[in-house]
């Protein structure tokens, strides 16, 4: 990451509450081709989030603390902040003095903008600032917010304009938190019903949703060089699942995510291939 970090641009997407089964089930079964394209060999890495909703997890995440690999460990690390006995922090980690990865690259040069979604990211009580304010601009409106249909694709139009509007010479980290998979997420399935309420399979529709739209915003984040990108969620939600409904739980379909990590060509590249 030290040589990735003042060369590209970074976008982290969070996908709130996707659970790892229902992403792998639908990049197996082509149901998500535009996220699939860029999944190292086409699958989904199986990983355990550092914590079991948004808040938590996303305090973990801004730290340096991605989801880990659900695999004996020590699994080193992108991004960590300098720290004694580090078991984590390797040759390739990119280190750094302060609190959080978006303080430090506000520190490199970076442009950070965060475009919220669920609650946590609104603004609007204090507690929903806390995660924004860490970055030198924020965006949010119900029309990103979970009760929106098209709330992703108009995030995606929020990137775009944040991207158009920034010099060519400008560094940037983005950060899209989208939230079509949070609850309620039945108005993703043809002929589901607000009475009928949110299932696995309406999760499902909210994640083929949001595929439809993905592939803009890997367009306007390689448009002016190569981007390095983290695509995850920050835990996953039950469906009834041994009589769980929801998340902050301690089940294994809240712990397990779904986690890719890829490079988008900038134009150059892409003129090449």
């Amino acid at each position: 990451m030290n040589a990735v970090v003042g060369s590209h641009d970074l976008l982290l997407v969070t996908l709130d509450t996707l659970r790892y089964d229902v992403a792998a089930e639908l990049a197996a079964a082509g149901r998500i081709p535009n996220l699939a394209r860029h999944l190292p060999g086409g699958r989904w890495e199986r990983r355990h989030a550092p914590g079991s909703f948004t808040y938590a997890s996303h305090q973990a995440i801004f730290a340096g603390f991605l989801p880990t690999p659900a695999a004996p460990g020590p699994h080193p690390r992108l991004f960590a902040a300098r720290f004694a006995g580090s078991e984590t922090t390797a040759g390739g980690t990119y280190v750094y003095d302060a609190p959080d990865l978006v303080t430090a690259l506000a520190a490199e040069g970076y442009r950070t903008v965060c475009v919220g979604g669920v609650g946590f990211f609104n603004g609007q009580p204090p507690l929903g600032s806390v995660l924004p304010g860490l970055f030198e601009e924020s965006h949010w409106e119900p029309s990103f917010g979970v009760a929106s249909p098209t709330s992703f694709e108009a995030q995606v139009a929020r990137a775009e304009e944040v991207v158009a509007a920034l010099p060519a010479d400008r560094r940037l980290f983005l950060f899209v938190n989208v939230s079509a998979l949070h609850q309620p997420n039945w108005f993703h399935l043809p002929g589901a019903t607000r009475e009928a309420g949110d299932t696995r399979a309406t999760h499902a529709a909210a994640l083929e949703y949001v595929d439809r739209h993905v592939g803009r915003l890997f367009a306007a984040m390689s448009s002016r060089r190569r981007c390095f990108a983290i695509v995850c969620s920050d835990h996953g939600t039950a469906y009834g699942d041994d009589g769980y409904t929801g998340h902050r739980l301690g089940h294994e379909v809240v712990w397990t995510v779904p986690y890719a990590q890829f490079t988008l060509d900038g134009p150059a590249e892409g003129a090449a291939a």
